[in-house]
């Protein structure tokens, strides 16, 4: 089994598990890798080692442990950018563990409330706009519900007075996960 740490265009992290590099290779080049996120299928393997556990923690010596911190090296102009922007994949910077743990931290939120929307709500798929005003209007009982509408239906929804959200759901959370 292999763990591949994977990534979208989109810079969405996400871990996938496979038989092997062969298999890896196959389905993506098939289109059935997509990020869980946002359901993009252009996905890049990044760079990952193998981890052991060997239970035991590396010592460092003196010299090592109290050795001042390198100045960052990839930094020009001596400040770092204070806001992330929208950049190309491979202009990216790297991301700091820290902010690696926060990303996946805040994808596995979005994920847990993309879940919970799919397991509390009817889905009345193309008919959403037609439902959701019967229920404004009280011509059916009010529930939770979710579906594919129009960007104008949506403005005209909302026009009407109807609260509406849009929400991306990837398609790995409309079914069952294999």
């Amino acid at each position: 089994m292999k763990v591949l740490d994977l990534k979208c265009a989109h810079q969405h992290v996400f871990e996938g598990w496979f038989a092997s590099e062969d298999d890896f290779q196959s389905q993506l080049t098939r289109d059935l890798v997509q990020c869980p996120l946002c359901g993009d299928s252009a996905i890049s393997k990044q760079l990952s080692a193998p981890r052991l556990n060997l239970g035991a923690t590396p010592r460092l010596s003196p010299e090592v442990a109290s050795a001042p911190a390198a100045p960052d090296a990839g930094v020009s102009g001596g400040a770092k950018p204070t806001s992330r922007e929208l950049v190309p994949a491979d202009a990216a910077p790297a991301l700091s563990a820290q902010d690696l743990q926060d990303l996946q931290a805040v994808q596995a939120d979005w994920l847990k409330m993309a879940r919970h929307v799919m397991a509390n709500t009817e889905d009345v798929g193309s008919h959403f706009a037609e439902v959701a005003r019967q229920m404004h209007y009280g011509e059916t009982e009010e529930r939770s519900i979710r579906g594919q509408t129009s960007r104008q239906e949506a403005v005209a929804l909302l026009e009407e007075g109807i609260s509406v959200m849009p929400l991306p759901i990837p398609d790995a959370l409309k079914g069952p996960l294999q």
